[in-house]
Parts: C-alpha cells; sequence; structure tokens
C-alpha cells in the first residue's frame, strides 16, 4: 500500500513472456520483447528510415522531404516520366566501356625453360639472371648464368657488416 501513495509501481508479479510469441522472457524496457527480437525490430525501424530518405533524396535532390505520404506519390508519377530518359545514357555508357576492355594484354604463351626451350609451367624456376628454367637447368653451372654470385655476395656482407672501428686510446 506505500506503493501507491508514493507513486512507485508495483513489482512485476512473475515473468513475462515475449509478444512475438518466441518462447523468450521480455522485459518493460524492451517493449515486452526479448532482446533479439527488439534488436530485430530496430533494426527494420532503421531500414526503413534510410530508405525513406534514399528514395526522398533522390526523387527531390538534396533536400530532405517531411511526409512520406507525398514522398510516395511523387515517386510514383516521376518514375514513369523520368526511367526512359535515364536507361538511354546508361545503355551509350556501357557501349564505350565494352570496346575499352576488349583491348586487352594478348595471351602469353606457356612458361619454357631458356636452355632446352621445355615447358616448365608452374614448375619453373627464376634464376637471378631473370630466366626461367626447368629443374634440370635451374643451377648457375647448368645454364651458364652470367649473374656475378661472387661480387653479390660481398655487398651483402659488407652492408649487413659494416665495419666499426673504436676510437683510439691515449696510453698512460
Amino acid at each position: 500500500m506505500d506503493h501507491d501513495e508514493t507513486g512507485c509501481e508495483a513489482a512485476p508479479e512473475g515473468p513475462v513472456l515475449c509478444i512475438n510469441n518466441c518462447g523468450f522472457f521480455g522485459s518493460a524496457a524492451t517493449m515486452n520483447m526479448c532482446s533479439k527480437c527488439h534488436k530485430d525490430m530496430m533494426l527494420k525501424e532503421e531500414q526503413a528510415k534510410l530508405a525513406a530518405s534514399s528514395i526522398g533524396s533522390i526523387v527531390n535532390g538534396p533536400s530532405s522531404s517531411n511526409g512520406n505520404e507525398s514522398v510516395a506519390a511523387t515517386v510514383d508519377v516521376q518514375v514513369n516520366s523520368v526511367e526512359p530518359e535515364t536507361i538511354l545514357p546508361v545503355k551509350l555508357s556501357f557501349g564505350s566501356g565494352l570496346g575499352e576492355s576488349g583491348e586487352a594484354k594478348p595471351k602469353e604463351g606457356p612458361k619454357r625453360c631458356n636452355s632446352c626451350n621445355k615447358r616448365v609451367g608452374l614448375t619453373g624456376f627464376n634464376c637471378r639472371c631473370g630466366n626461367l628454367f626447368c629443374p634440370v637447368h635451374r643451377y648457375s653451372d647448368k645454364h651458364d648464368c652470367p649473374f656475378d654470385y661472387r661480387t653479390a655476395a660481398r655487398d651483402a656482407i659488407a652492408k649487413a657488416n659494416p665495419v666499426v672501428k673504436a676510437e683510439k686510446l691515449d696510453k698512460i
């Protein structure tokens, strides 16, 4: 009886089932729906608002519309008169795009070994000299490789290990 005097509501008598009859319990904070049904309802409302605003912006340009019913009426009227005009430029733009994409690079032939001309496909070995070789000719001594491995190794070692000189110490 103290609840009536203070204006507070009485606690619910028991758990309330979701109003969508999904089998879960709802709460007053989520309009007597379970959390999943409430989330789904909120997503549907947001999508409806976005769809209405996008239709309004398409029909009326950058200005937003206030009434959804007037937007629907203008869409029906304007769609019939605008559609034939917008389709023709779109088809023309596709026609010009096909000519450009038709000039693609020519298809390359099968990959072959530079020494024996054997087809290697995906199993070819790229040498440091820039050529492709089969498993027999992949080593530098088998295909007379012009790449200077000795100089490349010296440069790599020199780059990885710079010369460090300590300052000379004064003798005591």
